[in-house]
C-alpha cells in the first residue's frame, strides 16, 4: 500500500447530508494542496459511487453540492474505494459506479486506516 496523507472514512448518504458533504469537501480541499487523499466509502455511503446519486445531496450555500464536488475531487486526484461487502449488503452494482472509483475489500479498509498520515471520520 502506498503511503497515504488523509484518509476519509464515510458511512453516511443522503440521511446525513451534512457530513457527506463535509468529507467531500475536505477531501477536496486537501486534495487541491496536493495530498494523496482516499475517500473510503462504507455502510450506506457506498451509494454515494453509483452514477447519478450525487444529485440528490446539496445543503447550499455556503457549500456546495456532492454533484460538483464528487467530480472536482476525482479531477483533483483523490481517489474514492468502496466497499465491496457494502455494496453487495445495500444492494449497489459495480456496473453502477462512476468512472475511477474502486472496489476494496476489510483488508484495505483497515490497513489504508493504519497507514495513512492522518484520518478524517465521518460516520
Amino acid at each position: 500500500m502506498h503511503n497515504i496523507d488523509l484518509v476519509v472514512t464515510l458511512t453516511a448518504h443522503e440521511r446525513d447530508s451534512n457530513n457527506v458533504t463535509i468529507a467531500f469537501t475536505m477531501g477536496l480541499t486537501a486534495a487541491q494542496k496536493g495530498y494523496d487523499v482516499e475517500l473510503l466509502l462504507l455502510s450506506d455511503a457506498v451509494h454515494l459511487a453509483s452514477k447519478g446519486y450525487a444529485e440528490k445531496i446539496d445543503i447550499g450555500e455556503p457549500f456546495k453540492p456532492i454533484k460538483e464536488l464528487l467530480p472536482a475531487f476525482l479531477e483533483a486526484g483523490g481517489k474514492i474505494k468502496v466497499c465491496s461487502a457494502c455494496m453487495k449488503h445495500n444492494g449497489v452494482a459495480e456496473d453502477s459506479l462512476v468512472e475511477g472509483a474502486e472496489i476494496i475489500n476489510a483488508d484495505y479498509v483497515v490497513d489504508a486506516i493504519m497507514e495513512a498520515k492522518k484520518s478524517l471520520q465521518l460516520n
